[in-house]
């Protein structure tokens, strides 16, 4: 068994108010919180990178977690905007945390990555009989037309991180995982320039190819809430429980209505809901770790919970987790 330890968090003291975009897109006053529910974000510093972010939610993690019993021998980074396209941003991550005899990898894989990170992590705790350090951390404030209000308002910075360890205490662990993905989705959101299909090129930054695309918002949303439900019902099957047996909901804080839509589906109200998005905005991956710090700080989630986590995102790709916190 495999139960999470501690957790921590870092966000950019920047915050980017709807005011502040709104004035500068041309938009109605309210046009950003009636469409998202966001009122506002954070913006990396210019000097900060995503392994600045992640450093630092790292440090959180392992001040919390005080001695581990066993050493942490991987440390895996969820992010979609690595400091550099080569080499990975994870292994100047581990070094900047003073982690040795540790490996180190980045996992691509959007708003679902800190899910993936948590089961790739959890089968690795397992297997080896250590600790894995798991963060999610993303700047897309650099990755967005500062133009298209579709995703201006939308993204922002911030970075969670997460300690797992090894247990053999059935009062907290992780209770089933769901890794799913649908490929035929995979044009609706994406950055169309930048990789091998279209290297970059001055004919490409110049049509804006490296900033985010999600001209298809509409179907975003659809497979959003579809994929959130249906990997929420299938981590609770897997469970053996029901969503009357969840303390918490913690979903990928994508927007406010995809929110109230997921959990109206799965039948859990928003006072069983952790909901951050109205403050901190999308950071991807990074959303649900967020989440998990804010409010453990906070005392709303405690000891021997249960806690259904869901997330969706570009791809498509979909995934669940049940925890007993």
């Amino acid at each position: 068994m495999t139960r999470i330890v501690s957790v921590g968090a870092y966000v950019p003291d920047r915050i980017v108010s709807n005011d502040e975009l709104e004035t500068r897109l041309g938009l109605t006053n309210g046009w950003i919180e009636r469409r998202t529910g966001i009122v506002e974000r954070r913006y990396a510093a210019e000097h900060e990178a995503t392994s600045d972010l992640a450093v630092q939610a790292g440090f959180q993690a392992l001040g919390a977690g005080g001695t581990l019993e066993t050493p942490i021998r991987l440390l895996l980074l969820a992010t979609s905007t690595p400091d550099h396209l080569l080499p990975p941003t994870a292994p100047l991550v581990a070094h900047k945390l003073g982690l040795v005899s540790c490996g180190a990898i980045d996992l691509a894989n959007a708003c679902g990555g800190f899910l993936a990170a948590l089961a790739l992590g959890h089968a690795y705790c397992q297997s080896q009989n250590c600790s894995v350090l798991v963060i999610a951390a993303n700047v897309l404030s650099r990755r967005i037309d500062p133009n298209d209000p579709l995703t201006a308002a939308l993204f922002s910075d911030a970075a969670g991180a997460v300690i797992l360890s090894p247990t053999t205490d059935a009062q907290n662990d992780l209770l089933s995982l769901h890794l799913d993905a649908d490929g035929s989705q995979y044009q609706n959101l994406l950055i169309p320039a930048g990789g091998s299909r279209t290297p970059t090129s001055a004919e490409t930054v110049a049509a804006g190819g490296h900033f985010m695309n999600m001209e298809r918002g509409g179907e975003v949303y659809r497979s959003s809430v579809r994929g959130m439900v249906r990997a929420g019902e299938s981590a609770l099957v897997s469970a053996g429980l029901t969503i009357a047996d969840i303390d918490w909901w913690v979903p990928h804080q994508a927007n406010a209505r995809i929110i109230a839509d997921v959990g109206g589906r799965l039948g859990i109200d928003l006072a069983r809901t952790i909901s951050i998005v109205r403050d901190y905005g999308n950071s991807s991956a990074a959303t649900i770790p967020l989440a998990l710090a804010i409010a453990a700080a906070d005392g709303r989630i405690r000891r021997g919970q249960r806690l259904l986590l869901t997330a969706a995102g570009a791809g498509m790709v979909e995934a669940a987790a049940v925890i007993r916190w």
